[in-house]
């Protein structure tokens, strides 16, 4: 297992809730309710943002009555837009003391209180019972889990039979090393991408059956170049960004998971898994 802590220092600081206010109230948004869209550039901490968020909502199976377990919920954006968008109810879990109290800040903030929840706690030992939840969900979370069959097997035990594993993760491209720092890690150390292939293998001998299975890295290329050209022109400066939970080289991250990805060296997958009935 990776050793927690170092995972938990690499995501965010103590006074990010006071960072994320006053950022807020530099894009003026300082009073009054907050929109899933009005977050995104801040709350989406993964490639290709809210459009990814919302393609593999479209494929998860989701309903108004539907309850959901986002694994790696960060600072909860995922979670809101399901909610809003589904009236579902989403309960999010996070290594990270800093994430799920900005999480629970911003749900307050959003009028979503009552719809989404937090907590801390650690994916390989998911505190619920049996066939909990309907649809399990994780964004660009399992690069920092080593053991993925544990990872695996834990999300098809709380689903209820018949419910979805919807997935949204970096996996390996061509067999280069990757270049250093990239965003869930400052170091090889803790970070464990799989082949596709042993992805799929991990999940079907966890107990899923696949339902789809989409290679999204060429659009992620197309967002790392469109985001490049915008930088150059200093159209994407703005107060909400993950810099504010990342730290001041988290452009340097995302600069090289964009390369990675340019490369060959890394690739993303869209997938939606059940467990059977």
């Amino acid at each position: 297992m990776v050793d927690s802590v170092k995972v938990i220092s690499h995501y965010g600081e103590k006074d990010l809730l006071e960072r994320l206010d006053a950022a807020l109230a530099a894009a003026g948004l300082g009073d009054g309710e907050l929109a899933p869209e009005a977050l995104a550039p801040l709350d989406q901490f993964h490639t290709r943002g809210l459009a990814a968020t919302e393609e593999l909502a479209k494929v998860a199976g989701l309903g108004a009555a539907s309850m959901v377990l986002d694994i790696g919920s960060g600072l909860g954006g995922p979670s809101r837009y399901l909610a809003s968008t589904f009236g579902c109810h989403v309960h999010g879990i996070d290594l990270s003391p800093t994430f799920v109290a900005a999480a629970h800040h911003l749900a307050q903030r959003s009028g979503l209180a009552d719809r989404v929840s937090y907590e801390c706690a650690n994916a390989l030992d998911l505190p619920y019972e049996m066939e909990t939840f309907d649809v399990v969900w994780t964004q660009h979370v399992a690069m920092n889990i080593a053991d993925r069959g544990r990872l695996y097997g834990e999300a098809l035990r709380v689903l209820r039979k018949g419910g979805r594993f919807a997935i949204y993760d970096v996996v390996t491209g061509n067999g280069e090393p990757l270049h250093f720092p990239v965003p869930w890690s400052r170091e090889p150390g803790t970070s464990f991408l799989m082949t596709p292939d042993a992805m799929r293998a991990a999940l079907e001998a966890a107990g899923f059956h696949i339902l789809e299975w989409t290679d999204r890295t060429a659009a992620a290329r197309a967002w790392f170049d469109e985001r490049r050209k915008a930088s150059a022109t200093g159209a994407v400066s703005q107060p909400l960004g993950l810099h504010l939970a990342m730290g001041t080289d988290f452009a340097r991250m995302a600069g090289n998971l964009g390369r990675n990805i340019a490369e060959g060296r890394a690739g993303i997958l869209q997938v939606v898994a059940e467990r059977p009935r």
